[in-house]
């Protein structure tokens, strides 16, 4: 099977203090129609960043190489007409809404604008297919809600409008960039399920990027586990947690709290995280890593296969299994 999406050895430079500075390394990863990949990692490790670079959204000065196939076309080459295009096949779902929904225009203007201006709707039926996916959003009198102003609504709401105006434009991928993050927990749970109906019924492909591993494993087949730029561990959801890839990904696992366990303090990776223009050379985890060795600070690691995943970690094989890689007690 041909994947929807592949994207090979991307990185990606930002211009930071007059310098280009590299912020993604390296990141391969593929998507098949109506899969749902995760991604997760620490702020400041790439997700965000990723998903800009696959819609061609990146900020002024942006430096990028390696490749983005869409449905078999390259998207970092795409002329004008064709980015267009790619914009409504794949759409992004912010993780502030307040702050990506004009407040001056109505919900209905916000919503009917894409498809307007590309034509195919006129703008009763524009609007008439909006208030239809507001309803399939579980928002009540949806006629109503098209004529509010996004401060009427509810952060739950207003992220519904999000998906439901993704959607205006039948996407076959939906970036969801850290979609519930601003949100009550119950809001949550209903935002993810909406997420996951969206992708079995309609077969749309999903990615899926949160600091939450849990949430990740609950609507994502496969996760890929960023540190500083770099994809450090990619496997099942199912088995992320009981059968870590990386050391960092252990580390992930073992400081997560447990209902049915107590201790007398959480476990934590031990140091500070860093960014991909400042981590050192090698293994850019090493710093943090009970199990380094000499091999690990020399050249660049690859992502390699192990198990039914990929590890980027020269001891991968031998450190399997241990549940608390990388990790120690928390300071008293």
């Amino acid at each position: 099977m041909t994947s929807l999406l592949e994207v090979e050895h991307l990185c990606v430079w930002l211009p930071i203090d007059g310098q280009q500075r590299p912020i993604l390394t390296d990141v391969s990863l593929s998507l098949n129609a109506g899969e749902a990949l995760g991604i997760v990692g620490e702020s400041g490790s790439g997700k965000s960043m990723t998903a800009r670079a696959i819609a061609r959204l990146l900020p002024p000065g942006a430096e990028i190489a390696g490749s983005v196939t869409f449905d078999g076309a390259d998207v970092l080459t795409r002329a004008a007409k064709a980015l267009r295009q790619l914009r409504s096949d794949v759409a992004i779902i912010f993780q502030d809404p307040r702050a990506h929904i004009n407040p001056l225009r109505r919900i209905g203007d916000f919503m009917t604008e894409a498809v307007l201006a590309r034509g195919g709707f006129d703008k009763a039926g524009a609007w008439r297919r909006a208030g239809e996916l507001l309803g399939d959003m579980g928002i009540s009198d949806p006629g109503r809600r098209l004529h509010q102003y996004p401060h009427e609504l509810s952060g739950g709401m207003l992220q519904r409008v999000m998906i439901a105006s993704t959607l205006m434009t039948d996407p076959r991928l939906i970036l969801a960039d850290e979609p519930t993050t601003a949100l009550d927990v119950t809001t949550q749970a209903e935002v993810v399920a909406i997420l996951d109906e969206l992708r079995r019924e309609r077969g749309v492909a999903l990615i899926f990027i949160t600091h939450d591993l849990d949430l990740a494993a609950a609507i994502c087949e496969r996760t890929a586990v960023f540190y500083a730029g770099e994809i450090v561990d990619v496997q099942a959801s199912a088995t992320l947690h009981d059968d870590p890839l990386h050391p960092y990904m252990a580390g992930l696992a073992a400081a997560r709290p447990d209902i049915s366990s107590s201790a007398h303090r959480l476990q934590v990776i031990q140091g500070n995280p860093v960014s991909a223009y400042e981590a050192p050379a090698g293994c850019r985890f090493a710093p943090r890593c009970p199990h380094v060795e000499e091999r690990c600070r020399s050249g660049p690691i690859a992502l390699e296969p192990i198990a039914s995943g990929l590890s980027r970690c020269v001891r991968a094989q031998e450190l399997r299994g241990h549940a608390a890689l990388g990790v120690g007690a928390a300071d008293d």
